[in-house]
């Protein structure tokens, strides 16, 4: 399927999605987010998918939400209660797209360079892993233009950094550079080039997907379970869902590999028979 924002790749178990608008600089227009949210509900549902990378191309990461959805006046519409209604159903189909990421069966890793500005800042807060170039900044870009950021970076960065740091940056909409960035914990790494970024990225991708996908599914849902509920919530949550998932087969394939000195070989996640809500 062809893609008006980005590119789709899929090679074996890694699937990347490279945004392709340099020009815009990767600006995010409406097809966009239905064209996430549908790319990642597809590697989703047919199970085959270890860990997805997202990156980008040119100058930055992505100049966040693309002006000309800001022109379309229906969209964004509030003269009326209907209008306003109209609105609310826009910015959680918007919001979908980006919890989408949050709710795969696979971890999502972003890859992050130059700016990742507004939008960019609520898609990097969905993925599970995020690393980052030496000139690349974070900024909630929303509060500059005069309108609350809503498609997730108020909900997820106060969990990710200092929740003081999130106000800041939230109510001044100053940059975030990438060594700050990696001393508060939003990037795992900051790389001189983006080369060197995607190649160490890659590799981090190739470990993980060599994992129990099963085994990481649960992790990745245990721990998203874990930073919305209480300790011992979680805990009955993952006695439960390891009751449930739990592959003797699997335990022993480690083993034996670890014997037979080769990596373990675990099969893909069956396809959903539902797309995720």
């Amino acid at each position: 399927m062809t893609y008006s924002c980005f590119e789709l790749e899929k090679r074996g178990s890694l699937a990347h999605i490279s945004f392709n608008r340099p020009d815009q600089l990767n600006s995010m227009t409406v097809d966009f987010y239905a064209e996430l949210r549908d790319a990642v509900h597809s590697l989703d549902s047919a199970g085959g998918t270890r860990v997805l990378i997202i990156s980008s191309t040119g100058k930055h990461f992505s100049a966040g939400m693309d002006l000309s959805v800001f022109e379309q006046g229906d969209l964004l519409k509030t003269d009326s209660t209907l209008d306003r209604e109209n609105l609310r159903d826009v910015v959680l189909s918007l919001q979908n797209a980006f919890t989408t990421l949050e709710k795969a069966r696979f971890p999502v890793i972003a890859a992050v360079q130059g700016g990742c500005i507004g939008a960019g800042v609520d898609l990097a807060s969905a993925c599970d892993l995020r690393y980052a170039t030496a000139d690349s900044f974070f900024c909630i870009q929303e509060i500059n233009i005069g309108i609350m950021a809503d498609l997730g970076t108020l909900q997820r960065l106060p969990r990710l950094i200092p929740d003081g740091i999130a106000r800041e940056l939230a109510y001044t909409g100053d940059r975030l550079a990438a060594d700050k960035a990696k001393a508060l914990g939003l990037v795992n790494e900051v790389f001189a080039t983006q080369e060197e970024m995607m190649a160490f990225v890659e590799e981090v991708a190739k470990r993980i997907a060599a994992r129990s996908p099963l085994a990481v599914s649960a992790s990745k849902q245990a721990l998203t379970y874990a930073r919305d509920h209480s300790v011992d919530q979680s805990l009955r949550w993952a006695a439960d869902w390891q009751s449930a998932i739990l592959d003797t087969k699997q335990i022993y394939e480690c083993f034996v590999a670890k014997k037979e000195k080769r990596e373990p070989v675990f099969p893909d996640l069956r396809p959903r028979s539902t797309r995720l809500n």
